[in-house]
């Protein structure tokens, strides 16, 4: 007598509930995304406020009193937020407006007395303001944006002087005509612009806003002289600090936002 044999009832639906964990997860994770792409404008600007209160005066503000804070009812206004962009706003600064470009001229030819006399520096005016030239010889290497320690020395003396004014400093780095290829700088635009902003980089060490100031590389572009001699490459190889006067530095400097 044959034994029959149970049938095994197989669910062809089992994928249903597969589907749904998939679904559930699916939702869970588009709701967190959801959650956290929510930002309170309040809330965020009240941090930033705080982040650029800290940058400006040195230290973190105290922003709240007791059972306050940023974005909470009782929180009190940050000191000094209202007047933050005037502080640091390039040439409209209400500590140290812009002084007069002649005045900082004859600060700087007192400072600089031996740079200018060993040709290191020299100085002139122009119709955006004060022109401080810094020769390559003596303050770069050939082909190098490292700055020399005689190079060093003469930026220690120009910050000093800036500190006490207000105006606006744009470090312009210019080459001679001779085409440069270097695993490091693959044109003179290249060098031109990592000279001035080294320049910066070593101003802003020495306590200079970097608010105040811009960088630019005009490579070969911009020469003083004809790049028909060696005397006339060597003095168009160099780093101008050009501190602007207060006309100029409002017609042409875009205001900070």
């Amino acid at each position: 007598m044959r034994r029959r044999r149970k049938q095994v009832h197989v669910s062809h639906e089992r994928w249903l509930v597969s589907y749904a964990d998939f679904i559930t997860l699916l939702f869970a994770f588009f709701t967190t995304m959801y959650a956290i792409s929510t930002v309170d404008a309040k809330k965020m600007s009240d941090m930033v406020g705080s982040m650029q209160a800290a940058f400006a005066n040195g230290e973190v503000p105290a922003p709240m009193r007791k059972g306050g804070g940023p974005g909470v009812q009782g929180a009190q206004p940050l000191a000094g937020v209202e007047n933050l962009k005037n502080s640091v706003m390039p040439g409209s600064r209400s500590v140290l407006p812009g002084a007069d470009i002649d005045d900082i001229k004859a600060r700087l030819e007192a400072r600089l007395q031996s740079q200018v006399q060993n040709g290191l520096v020299n100085m002139s005016l122009d119709g955006r303001g004060l022109v401080v030239s810094m020769r390559e010889a003596g303050s770069f290497s050939t082909g190098s944006a490292d700055l020399s320690s005689a190079a060093l020395a003469a930026l220690r003396e120009i910050s000093a002087t800036l500190k006490d004014v207000g105006n606006v400093v744009r470090i312009e780095g210019h080459t001679d005509d001779v085409p440069i290829n270097t695993l490091r700088y693959r044109s003179n635009f290249e060098l031109s612009t990592a000279r001035a902003t080294n320049v910066i980089a070593y101003l802003v060490e020495q306590g200079l806003e970097a608010p105040r100031m811009s960088a630019a590389g005009y490579g070969e572009f911009h020469p003083v002289v004809a790049n028909d001699s060696d005397a006339g490459r060597a003095m168009n190889r160099r780093v101008d600090l050009v501190v602007l006067s207060p006309k100029v530095s409002e017609r042409e400097e875009p205001s900070a936002q």
